[in-house]
């Protein structure tokens, strides 16, 4: 899943797509090397961050979700959104996976994937982006990550979700320290326990910076590194901002599963 951020102040490329013609170009960059989705980004949840309202965040991610389908007619689009409005403006539009940060937050989300029949991602997060990572606390940050995704999947289901259509995510840096992160995609095999697909977004998160001591732009061996062991523990999808390095290291990784 190449990550398309359209917003002004994402965490490590806010403003670079924010231009309609820059967008879709980079788009047509992330499936070239080999992206097989392309999530698309109105609204910067990096931590610290403002709302913004949902109108903006339509205006900000129409054109491009219209002008990626137009350059790519069979390119899978997919809406970073946790507003059921917003979400349904792109599915009429073309769009066919809701990226939801809060897994369902909005009540309508759920009646909407449902009837859509479409990829919904439920990433955990605790509290919101302004407030997020000051500090965050559990006491089994597994544990109640992956009770909180059991339930936010099955409250899908009885919204009419088709189960084959619900895909998790452990929510790296949403509210979790260091040490949380590690936990997390060190044990993300509980999360695969759960019968449901897996997705890692971990590309260029501040966590890797702590270890590396590398600004966001320049986290791409350890973004690698965690994809590649979180695949070797079940996980299936893997949001990215650099897809070509990636690609190829999950490539040569499930070569070697394969035996």
């Amino acid at each position: 899943m190449g990550v398309l951020n359209v917003t002004p102040d994402s965490f490590s490329d806010g403003g670079e797509f924010f231009d309609l013609h820059r967008a879709v170009t980079q788009a047509e960059s992330l499936l070239d090397e080999g992206a097989q989705m392309v999530d698309v980004g109105g609204e910067s949840t990096r931590p610290g961050s403002d709302p913004v309202s949902s109108e903006e965040e339509v205006r900000r991610v129409m054109p491009v979700v219209r002008g990626i389908l137009v350059a790519r007619p069979a390119a899978v689009v997919s809406i970073d959104t946790y507003r059921a409005s917003s979400a349904e403006v792109a599915l009429d539009a073309g769009a066919r996976i809701v990226n939801d940060v809060t897994a369902l937050g909005d009540p309508r989300m759920a009646h909407l994937v449902a009837e859509r029949d479409c990829l919904v991602v439920l990433m955990h997060m605790l509290g919101e982006p302004k407030s997020m990572q000051q500090n965050p606390r559990y006491e089994d940050v597994v544990r109640e990550v992956r009770d909180f995704l059991a339930r936010r999947a099955e409250r899908a289901a009885r919204a009419g979700v088709d189960e084959g259509n619900i895909v998790l995510d452990p929510g790296i840096g949403f509210g979790k320290t260091l040490e949380h992160n590690l936990a997390l995609l060190n044990r993300l095999d509980v999360l695969v326990e759960l019968g449901f697909p897996v997705l890692v977004g971990s590309s260029r998160k501040s966590f890797l910076g702590k270890l590396s001591g590398r600004g966001p732009k320049d986290r791409l061996f350890g973004t690698v590194a965690t994809n590649v062991l979180a695949y070797e523990r079940g996980a299936t999808f893997f949001r990215v901002h650099d897809v070509l390095a990636n690609k190829e290291a999950l490539t040569v990784a499930a070569a070697i599963r394969r035996g």
